[in-house]
Parts: C-alpha cells; sequence; structure tokens
C-alpha cells in the first residue's frame, strides 16, 4: 500500500490508513469518483467508506470525492505534467511505481474519429497490483510433456485471477522448474499489468530470461517479439480480437509455445467468439485452464486437454 498512498492526495490517504488492517491486505480496487462516495473492493465485496474509514453500505454514509481532489490526484499521478502521459490517456488507464494500473474516465478528446486523449477527468479506478509468487505451482505439472511447452489458454471472468497465474507461470518458466528447464520468455504487455512496467523496467518479478514490450498492441508484438528477440515461449493477456488470433496462428506455426488468456465464464463461451474459435477448432491449444471465483480469486475450475477432457478439477483457491 505504500505506493499507492504516496500517489494519493492527503485527505484519500488519511481515509484508507484508518481502514481495518485486514480489509487493507485485501484491498484490489479503490474508485474515486467525482462528487460520488468513495468505493473500495475487497475480498469478493465492495462497500463505500466513510471520512473516518469505516466500511457502509450506505452511499449517503460515504466521503464525497470532491473536483478538487480530482484534480490534485491527476496531478500528483502525472507529476504535474500531463503532457508526459498522452499515451496513457489515450489508453484510458495509467501505470504507476508497483505495476498498479490506474483507470480513468471523463471527457474523450478526439481527432478524426481517433481517441486523441482525456480531459476533465472525473473517475479513477485504482487497481491494486498484487504479485503472489507460487501460485502457479498446482498448475505447472499440466503444462509441460517431456520439457514441451503446452500451447495454453487461460480462461477467466474478470478478475478471475488469470493475470496474476500468468505472470506466475512466465516467472516459473524463466528460471526453470522440475518439468521444463529455463526458457527464454516473451511477455507482450498491452495494459502494462503482466510485467507492471515503468519506464520500461518490469516492476514485478517474470523471471531473468524474460523480454517485455510494454504498451505494445499485441498482435504486434507477438510479431515483434519473435523476429527480434526469439522466445521460446510468448507469454500474452487477453487476446480476442481477430488480429490477436492470427498472431497467435502464425506464433505457434514459427515454433514458439504461446501462453495466452481470454475473458469468458466457460470455455464454450470463449468458443463462440470468431477469434478464439478458429483456434480452438483448429487444435492449436492443448492445454486449457479454466479459473473463477468461487471460492476466491484465482479458483481453479479445472484444468483439460486439446479434446477438452479434465485433466484435472481443483477446488481451492491461492486467495483463500
Amino acid at each position: 500500500m505504500k505506493e499507492i498512498l504516496a500517489i494519493l492526495p492527503g485527505t484519500v490517504r488519511s481515509i484508507l490508513t484508518a481502514l481495518p488492517s485486514a480489509v487493507r491486505e485485501q484491498l484490489e480496487e479503490i474508485r474515486l469518483r467525482q462528487n460520488q462516495p468513495l468505493e473500495i473492493r475487497y475480498g469478493q465485496q465492495s462497500s463505500y467508506v466513510s471520512a473516518t474509514g469505516q466500511l457502509t453500505a450506505n452511499a449517503r454514509q460515504g466521503w464525497p470525492f470532491p473536483e478538487e481532489q480530482a484534480v490534485k490526484l491527476l496531478n500528483l499521478i502525472s507529476q504535474h505534467s500531463l503532457y508526459t502521459l498522452e499515451e496513457e490517456l489515450k489508453r484510458g488507464y495509467i501505470t504507476v511505481t508497483g505495476g498498479h494500473r490506474i483507470g480513468i474516465a471523463g471527457k474523450v478528446v478526439l481527432d478524426k474519429g481517433t481517441v486523441k486523449g482525456i480531459r476533465d477527468v472525473t473517475s479513477f479506478n485504482i487497481r491494486i497490483a498484487r504479485e503472489k509468487k507460487g501460485v502457479a505451482q498446482k498448475v505447472l505439472p499440466y503444462l509441460f510433456d517431456k520439457g514441451r511447452v503446452h500451447n495454453t489458454l487461460l480462461i477467466s471472468p474478470p478478475q478471475g485471477g488469470k493475470t496474476t497465474l500468468l505472470r506466475d507461470i512466465a516467472r516459473y518458466v524463466s528460471y526453470g522448474n522440475e518439468w521444463c528447464s529455463s526458457r527464454k520468455v516473451g511477455i507482450v504487455d498491452e495494459r502494462s499489468e503482466l510485467a507492471g512496467c515503468l519506464n520500461g523496467v518490469p516492476q514485478r518479478d517474470v523471471g531473468p530470461r524474460t523480454d517485455v514490450l510494454d504498451a505494445c498492441p499485441k498482435a504486434e508484438g507477438m510479431m515483434m517479439m519473435i523476429r527480434s528477440m526469439s522466445p521460446d515461449v510468448l507469454i500474452v493477456d487477453e487476446v480476442g480480437r481477430p488480429e490477436d488470433g492470427e498472431a497467435v496462428w502464425e506464433a505457434i506455426h514459427a515454433g514458439v509455445s504461446v501462453i495466452c488468456s481470454a475473458h469468458g465464464s466457460q470455455i464454450e463461451e470463449a468458443a463462440r467468439r470468431p477469434a478464439l474459435g478458429k483456434l480452438m477448432q483448429s487444435g492449436v491449444f492443448s492445454r486449457y485452464i479454466l479459473l473463477d471465483r468461487s471460492r476466491g480469486v484465482g479458483t481453479i475450475h479445472g484444468i483439460y486437454d486439446q479434446n477438452l477432457k479434465l485433466v484435472r478439477r481443483e477446488e481451492a483457491a491461492w486467495s483463500s
């Protein structure tokens, strides 16, 4: 929390510091909306927060985030230079020290139909990046076959833990483990969440043999990574667009193993997305990992093979 508190205006910082320690330790999101009550998400629940740090379900009792605090927060994030965040503002989020991501909303500025940036920012969603080393241990035995890395698709609804798991898989593959020797890993991190780069430097431990293309579109980044860094394994988060599917196809047929993720609550749901459905029908993925939040973040609902046959069911969650 020190990294988060350091970029918050004093009033917001004081309120969050007053939260019960058990709540602070589970914080996932801090939502600040101009003239609306401060809201947090922790564990598997959400709550408003009063001016004294008390949790409440009543929005009227929550501390309203004033306009001057919104301006101050944006200045703190940008170090009083919004110009330096021009590219981030186009994407709708800003990554800060520690790999934490701050989503923003407000008045969108268009230039010939293309988003040029966001001004009059009125909403902030601070997503707290929590590095959980070791969470991939349960799935590692199923990702390798005689040293070969299975092409794998992680499927999870939002906040199901897929990015955390994907990051830890990258770390294990890069360092090497009992099922696989150390491999060169390439991460294409379009949303700056996997490696949490700041000025191009990963803020998370993604391994010693890992190269990261930060804030780069996935499809273009995968081809760039293959041409320039010759990875053994490509790690990519949230594929789904047609160009993403084509890039995954090209990478796999170039001899590179791909471990990626996609949104979905069921394998069948992911298969209905055109780009993913084509890949799945072609049989390029030999492992599927389905995650949910039924027992907390990171519940491994099941691990499946190429024919969608259940290989293992895991009921525990790493957050429990």
